[in-house]
């Protein structure tokens, strides 16, 4: 069990050694010594998750009910995987991108605590052990959003403490009734809130679980807390909006995901005004979203829109409670974390490259950087959903779970709503793809000159890229798996 605390605690202290270490005199040391760090966090991760099993580990009690305490299940090894490989793989791209912007070691150290406390996340036994690190992820995440330290980066940062503390309170409100009434935070596949409790304490239980939804679902960019992701992503370096987009707001999605299927269960919430209210607010976040996204000429603040719609797809998946649906739901957690990495890469690296940031300037940036333009358009044909990619087969399966659901209105307006979200997204991605490889004949062809980054940028964007395909393309493992998990939560 000592694996899961080094798997958590050798990056975050790593970091902090950086942190207060005195700056390297070369810089290709600090690169070296970041590497190892991945590495080494990679192997102790792959190490505690075949030799933990199912057992729980104490790490120490806050008071007689309250210990922290860590446990890897299922739904741990799905969310640590997406974590580990996108978060490497965006660390190494840092390795060239970060390499013209200042305190870069400052960087590092915080990147390296923000992952500690992701694997925290993910391996944590109960609900007052994904607190703790739930709110240490946001006051360290914070440092890279404000990294340049420009007026906008500082006041997207203060926007983004705003909503998740305000978010993190109405989630401590919950805690403490769910301790009380349900006299236990620990998860367990199916909830842990007893009948009695249910039948008693159920009004203020059902009031209880709105709080928190929206509370975790200020990380998931839900309505109407979602404003802070449209102002943080553009503020912060490249890989950093990559990090925020694809693996930090995923937090939150699995937050949701122990509340409803961990602590309170289905049985209890399944057609109650809660399913009801969260299933409205997600399909309007996803058309929400999909229209801000569509409007917007910023090309990092597209893409933080369509974060904010496709976050709800994976939301409304959650809340219809249907075994298709849940199915899609975890599906798009993967899928969207890969094609989203991508997609904020690929950007970075347009913006490094060239400095344009705006989706009028990118006419013709297919013929000057054509590798990373693939990229992005395999990832936005992921991201609206076209065969054979994983975005295909995820929101296949939220379509299809929505319609045999069952319930009514939302088994037909769901699935028209994540298909107009579908047409919206093509209409906001691919000018950007067709603009860029087919400038016209008015484009200067003379002046075109190659400018493709290193390959510390192009193969991480590479192996992302491949990943979004692999998923659509051989799912038979990953849907073996997921329904195991479907099967005991359910």
């Amino acid at each position: 069990m000592y694996y899961i605390l080094l798997s958590i605690f050798f990056p975050i202290l790593c970091g902090i050694f950086l942190l207060i270490r005195k700056e390297m005199e070369h810089r290709k040391n600090l690169l070296i010594v970041v590497g190892i760090i991945f590495l080494a966090t990679f192997a102790l991760t792959i190490l505690a998750l075949c030799l933990s099993g199912n057992e729980m580990f104490t790490l120490f009690n806050l008071s007689g009910r309250l210990p922290v305490l860590f446990k890897i299940d299922e739904i741990s090894i799905v969310f640590v995987s997406m974590t580990l490989i996108i978060y490497i793989c965006v660390g190494i791209y840092s390795f060239e991108y970060m390499k013209h912007e200042e305190k870069e070691k400052r960087y590092y150290g915080f990147y390296l605590i923000v992952l500690g406390i992701l694997i925290a996340l993910c391996f944590s036994g109960n609900l007052i052990t994904f607190y703790l690190f739930y709110e240490l992820l946001t006051i360290n995440s914070v440092p890279l959003v404000i990294h340049n330290r420009s007026r906008e980066a500082i006041m997207a940062g203060l926007k983004y403490i705003f909503y998740s503390l305000c978010g993190a309170y109405m989630v401590l409100f919950g805690l403490y009734f769910i301790e009380r009434y349900g006299n236990t935070l620990t998860f367990s596949a199916g909830g842990v809130i007893s009948a009695s409790a249910m039948s008693e304490h159920g009004e203020i239980l059902l009031v209880l679980a709105m709080l928190m939804l929206i509370g975790f679902g200020v990380k998931a960019g839900m309505f109407p807390m979602h404003a802070w992701l449209s102002t943080a992503h553009p503020a912060a370096p490249g890989p950093a909006s990559a990090v925020l987009s694809a693996v930090i707001v995923k937090a939150g999605i699995l937050a949701i995901v122990r509340v409803v299927y961990y602590i309170y269960g289905v049985s209890f919430l399944r057609g109650t005004w809660v399913q009801t209210v969260w299933m409205v607010l997600s399909l309007v976040t996803v058309f929400m979203g999909s229209m801000l996204a569509y409007r917007e000429p910023v090309l990092k603040k597209r893409l933080a829109y369509s974060t904010v719609s496709q976050l709800s797809y994976i939301l409304f998946g959650l809340a219809v409670m249907d075994a298709g649906s849940v199915t899609g739901g975890l599906l798009h957690v993967l899928s969207h974390g890969f094609i989203k990495a991508v997609l904020f890469l690929c950007a970075g690296a347009v913006i490094y490259m060239t400095g344009k940031t705006r989706v009028e300037q990118m006419r013709g940036i297919g013929k000057e950087m054509p590798f990373m333009m693939w990229c992005f358009t395999i990832a936005s044909l992921g991201l609206i959903g076209i065969p054979p990619t994983g975005g295909f087969l995820s929101k296949w399966y939220l379509a299809q779970g929505a319609l045999s659901s069952g319930i009514c209105g939302f088994d037909w307006i769901g699935p028209v709503v994540l298909l107009i979200s579908a047409l919206l997204t093509a209409g906001y991605l691919l000018p950007i793809t067709i603009q860029g490889f087919f400038p016209g004949e008015n484009y200067d062809y003379g002046a075109l000159q190659k400018k493709e980054p290193s390959l510390f940028m192009t193969i991480p964007v590479l192996i992302l890229t491949v990943l979004s395909v692999f998923i659509g393309l051989f799912p038979e493992w990953l849907l073996n798996y997921l329904s195991q998990i479907i099967e005991k939560i359910i």
